[in-house]
């Protein structure tokens, strides 16, 4: 498959992507290397993990990332509960030792987390790492053994090797910066906010029954209003929300009901300081320029 057929692929299922973004998606695929995705909330990164995997016909695992995650909750814990039953089971049969040692800390015992399911599965998933930004700088090191060599070192197990390999999509909004170590592990994109056509196109691809006239008035009426100063810049997927609460309310066109197009601006403007920076008069001459 080439890069063009992988664009025109995910195309087909409602995903448009830019030629930069789909050749190094890509080369990953081909590589098998992870690929490290930074752009802006709401540009379409968490979105290209899931549309791969449907492409692909195949499990989407994901692990979303926050402040003070650690390996208990990514990679694999022992089922503690159970372990204990055991061990009291055990002691009124009168076994002890190391058979019973041996025996808690198996493979029946372990609780499977995204990082440890995504590599034992029969089949490749998509492994979606999502805002690696927001975990602590000492998760990445978690990270590096996997990214590198895709396994896993348990202490009481040994080494757990991939069964295959999986499709490893990381995204960052760079609320900030990651180590060194982890960026050479990975292929890199940035996700910009898409242009003007090629919003049209996802808008089409996502509604496709929308009229054309109003398609194009809500994509340059969204463009316009990235160019305000805001503090919560929309993203595609507002971009759909205004669509879709137009088209629910009948409204076909943006400047003819300047109240409605201002209630709907709740899809739009995430923060009460945006919503005081659009007024109503702000939001018809931006519609007016979008029409």
């Amino acid at each position: 498959m080439t890069w063009t057929d992988l664009q025109t692929d995910l195309a087909a299922d409602g995903y448009v992507a830019s030629d930069d973004l789909t050749v190094a998606l890509h080369l990953a695929l081909t590589l098998e290397r992870p690929l490290l995705l930074e752009g802006a909330a709401g540009v379409g990164k968490t979105q290209l993990a899931a549309g791969l995997a449907a492409l692909r016909d195949t499990r989407l695992i994901r692990l979303q990332c926050y402040e003070g995650l650690d390996a208990a909750q990514a990679i694999y814990e022992w089922n503690y509960q159970r372990q204990l039953l055991t061990i009291r089971a055990a002691a009124e049969d009168g076994e002890t030792g190391k058979s019973v040692e041996a025996r808690i800390f198996s493979r029946d015992f372990l609780l499977e987390r995204p990082l440890l399911a995504a590599i034992t599965q029969d089949t490749p998933p998509v492994l979606l790492i999502d805002e690696i930004d927001r975990a602590d700088e000492e998760f990445e090191a978690y990270l590096l053994e996997i990214l590198s060599e895709f396994q896993i070192t348990i202490p009481e197990l040994g080494t757990v090797t991939a069964t295959t390999t999986p499709i490893v999509i990381l995204t960052s909004n760079g609320t900030r910066d990651l180590s060194d170590a982890l960026r050479r592990r990975c292929l890199y994109a940035y996700v910009d906010y898409p242009d003007r056509a090629t919003e049209l196109a996802i808008l089409n691809a996502r509604c496709p029954g929308i009229e054309a006239r109003l398609g194009a008035q809500i994509v340059g009426f969204v463009q316009k209003l990235r160019e305000e100063e805001l503090e919560k810049v929309p993203g595609i997927a507002e971009t759909l929300d205004f669509a879709a609460a137009l088209m629910g309310l009948g409204i076909a066109d943006l400047t003819s009901d300047p109240a409605a197009l201002q209630h709907t601006l709740s899809t739009l403007l995430k923060t009460q300081s945006d919503r005081a920076h659009i007024t109503p008069e702000v939001a018809g001459r931006i519609a007016g320029r979008a029409a």
